[in-house]
């Protein structure tokens, strides 16, 4: 099971991300309190070890920018209302594998974004007000047998992340359960990743 912590704003984050290793960093290029810009990521970049790998997150961002941007991350994940065209667009013009996130309703949605032509799914907690980010889970009842890959988010910290092991998905992507004041904290990298990979 593979590891995300998204929303790495500055280098000062990396000192946790470096020594405990996850998987993945995830770079916001969206409107957020945790939005960085190109050159912002370019030196965090910079600074983290090699072998993690980096993922730009897009909200209904055009294709010529996520093209560019895409020569700095390894991997591109949208999270808004991306749809087959659009997919089909990028991935004719980049090589980064594409995420596309589901903020979940039901059931059928999620079959419905299995049949996209991407490479993995993320599973978020539907909000009315935006697009990610409220640190709640959701039902996992909800979600089917899929052929993608799932990245599951939602919420995930040291007191549900057990639960969300059981689902067994590709890859858990966490973000506002290891801040604190909206910062990341060290202890909180730590910890959750140490229960993590006791359970692997």
């Amino acid at each position: 099971m593979k590891i995300k912590i998204c929303g790495i704003k500055n280098i000062e984050d990396l000192r946790a991300i470096n020594e405990f290793q996850p998987d993945y960093i995830g770079f916001i290029f969206a409107p957020s309190k945790r939005r960085v810009t190109f050159e912002q990521s370019s030196n965090i970049k910079n600074e983290l070890k090699d072998n993690i790998s980096t993922v730009g997150v897009f909200v209904n961002e055009t294709v010529d920018e996520i093209i560019k941007i895409s020569k700095l991350v390894d991997v591109i994940q949208l999270h808004g209302d991306e749809d087959e065209q659009y997919i089909k667009k990028l991935k004719s013009s980049i090589n980064n594998p594409i995420i596309k996130a589901v903020r979940v309703k039901n059931t059928s949605q999620i079959l419905e974004a299995d049949t996209l032509p991407c490479d993995y799914l993320l599973l978020d907690t539907f909000s009315e007000t935006g697009y990610g980010g409220i640190g709640k889970t959701f039902d996992y009842n909800l979600i089917p047998d899929t052929c993608h890959k799932l990245f599951l988010a939602g919420g995930l910290n040291i007191d549900n992340v057990n639960r969300a092991m059981d689902i067994d998905p590709f890859a858990l992507d966490i973000n506002s359960g290891v801040e604190t004041d909206g910062t990341k904290d060290y202890d909180k990298i730590k910890n959750i990743l140490e229960i993590i990979r006791s359970k692997l």
